[in-house]
């Protein structure tokens, strides 16, 4: 695949630094890459230098992270102005409630026999309490062989009714679009298959999105399977919305796909990346 528009590095919950990732990318066939950390754009700088050195057009991208209806949901922010100031401020925001979430969780997983699992997790965020992710707790669980695997964590910890799991008010779907609006960006409904949905929920949550001027969903990504990849597909063409695509990686042996590998969108649909090309 030529494109991946969604990735994670060091600067939010990825395993790997800005430039190594884009390295990775460019190894594995990537021609138009963005980085899209968790409520963070400092590792951007970095990743476009990098990128544009390996001969890799860079899109400045963020994942914002949403709550809607009692759910966490994702929106991808893509071709931003990084130093709008509602963007970085309302990014600000949204971060440092991940320390407050932080030391419940590991509050929590302590219960359950994990150890000094706070101050390993901020080894793993770099030293950052506004970076802690659940990821960064699910590597310290590993490595304690909690868990084969961080994914594996997932299936057992810090998700909804397992240890770990602790609900959190991001910000309003309404501001993460506003945003990424105010900032001149792409508002991208992230990897729609993961949430725990029914049809009629996820159809309310596409209807929102969209009528707040949302413009494009994620089509293919590591979090949907080829079933999801025509499913959402028809989404696109039903709402007239633009198609995204991208890995999610966030680490070797951690993702399900790897960055730059992921199949090329259904055909038909419109790139998300023809609103700014």
């Amino acid at each position: 695949m030529l494109f991946d528009f969604h990735c994670h590095s060091t600067a939010s919950d990825g395993a790997l630094a800005p430039d190594i990732l884009m390295a990775r990318a460019a190894r594995n066939g990537a021609r138009h890459i963005a980085l899209t950390d968790h409520d963070q754009l400092a590792g951007l700088a970095q990743a476009r230098q990098s990128a544009e050195q390996l001969g890799m057009q860079f899109v400045d991208g963020v994942e914002i992270s949403v709550s809607w209806r009692g759910m966490s949901v994702h929106i991808v922010g893509l071709n931003l102005d990084i130093h709008n100031t509602a963007l970085v401020q309302g990014l600000s925001d949204n971060a440092s409630g991940r320390a407050k979430r932080a030391v419940i969780i590991a509050n929590q997983l302590e219960e359950v026999g994990v150890r000094n699992v706070l101050e390993r997790a901020l080894t793993e965020a770099n030293g950052r309490m506004d970076l802690l992710a659940r990821t960064h707790f699910a590597r310290v669980m590993v490595a304690d062989k909690k868990a084969i695997s961080v994914r594996h964590v997932f299936q057992n910890y810090l998700t909804e009714g397992k240890p770990g799991f602790v609900a959190h008010e991001w910000a309003a779907l309404a501001q993460a679009v506003e945003w990424i609006h105010g900032a001149g960006g792409v508002a991208v409904l992230a990897h729609p298959g993961r949430y725990p949905h029914d049809a009629d929920s996820e159809m309310d949550l596409i209807r929102e999105f969209v009528g707040l001027g949302g413009q494009a969903i994620e089509v293919v990504t590591g979090s949907h399977s080829k079933k999801q990849y025509k499913h959402y597909a028809q989404i696109c063409e039903s709402f007239d919305l633009y198609a995204s695509a991208g890995s999610d990686f966030h680490g070797v042996g951690e993702s399900k796909m790897d960055i730059g590998r992921a199949p090329a969108l259904p055909t038909g649909l419109r790139p998300v990346w023809n609103l700014w090309n």
